[in-house]
């Protein structure tokens, strides 16, 4: 009875930090959608900027209400960290802005296949054929109910590609970094949200002029616009958590592959609050193929062999502690 019990206890554990990423994940981006469209907040860098000041706060709390317990990073390792996930934030609000919107999700998209390639060189990990095809499935239902328009530019593209590969590389180096370090979440996240605080916000307000011709200091703040960015940086606290739980309980493809439920939800409640304008046989179509895939792909990836990790250990910085990091520090075992 025991390994059942352990084994329900996992899946419930799963199931629940899937869903605090997803709840969080939908729910600052409507709180962000109507900050900015509502009351014209614009500063998107600055605003994620605040985003990890509520964070660095948040663990600093906890830390010293004995919840977090002392742990190491190396400087090298975080200044890596912090530049991959920079990069990407910059990347992607870049991205927006100089590509179409269907060329933006076709960039989004492209962040699975290139998840998977970082996988299988650094981490010499195997897909099973039907992994590979429950993959494809996901991309093709997303693609299908997202990507209207297509049109591409040079600088664009560039932008697009460094968004890309920096956010595989911050999620993939999410993963590495608990397994090496036997870093928890909080561990972790106490460790990278202050210094991507400080560069985001001394970097924000310059690229989000450049973005927008308009500067943050110039907003007209108000009480309901306040009240939205309070709100937005406290729902961020949960978002940038339960996105270190997810990826270091699974592995950056699986997050990317399982995540985009949350692009589906978010088509969904927008169609409900905001109108069904776009709402057609198209999109629903999309909708179903994507959430197929979604099912195949947990069902593929936990078979033996849907993934599996060849002949290679990652070395650890210390003994790794026995827990929700032994599943992914399994030697030729399954992901």
């Amino acid at each position: 009875m025991a390994p059942a019990s352990k084994a329900d206890k996992k899946a419930a554990l799963d199931a629940a930090a899937w869903m605090f990423n997803v709840v969080t994940s939908v729910g600052i981006i409507l709180v962000n959608k109507a900050l900015m469209a509502t009351y014209g907040f614009s500063f998107a860098t600055t605003l994620t900027g605040l985003h990890f000041v509520t964070t660095t706060l948040m663990t600093a709390i906890l830390r010293w209400l004995g919840y977090i317990q002392p742990s190491h990073l190396p400087l090298p390792e975080l200044l890596k960290f912090v530049l991959f996930a920079n990069f990407s934030i910059v990347g992607m609000n870049v991205s927006l802005m100089w590509n179409s919107v269907g060329f933006y999700q076709i960039a989004k998209l492209s962040m699975i296949p290139v998840s998977c390639l970082l996988e299988v060189v650094l981490d010499k990990i195997r897909y099973s054929r039907d992994t590979k095809l429950s993959i494809s499935v996901v991309l093709l239902g997303v693609a299908v109910c997202t990507v209207t328009d297509v049109s591409v530019n040079t600088r664009g593209f560039i932008a697009a590609f460094i968004a890309v590969w920096s956010t595989s590389l911050q999620q993939y180096y999410v993963h590495f970094l608990q397994r090496k370090y036997s870093l928890s979440s909080f561990n972790l996240l106490g460790h990278t949200a202050p210094a991507q605080a400080g560069s985001l916000l001394l970097l924000g307000p310059f690229l989000d002029y450049w973005l927008t011709n308009k500067r943050v200091d110039m907003y007209q703040y108000n009480t309901a616009s306040l009240i939205f960015i309070i709100l937005s940086c406290t729902i961020a606290v949960g978002t940038n958590l339960s996105q270190f739980i997810c990826i270091g309980r699974f592995t950056a493809v699986s997050f990317q592959v399982l995540g985009h439920m949350k692009t589906i939800l978010v088509l969904i409640m927008g169609f409900f609050f905001f109108g069904k304008e776009g709402l057609n046989l198209q999109v629903v179509l999309g909708m179903i193929i994507a959430v197929v895939g979604m099912m195949w792909y947990g069902n593929a990836s936990s078979k033996p062999g849907g993934k599996e990790r060849w002949s290679h250990s990652l070395p650890t910085s210390k003994q790794q502690k026995h827990g929700g990091l032994s599943e992914s520090s399994e030697h030729d075992g399954k992901i």
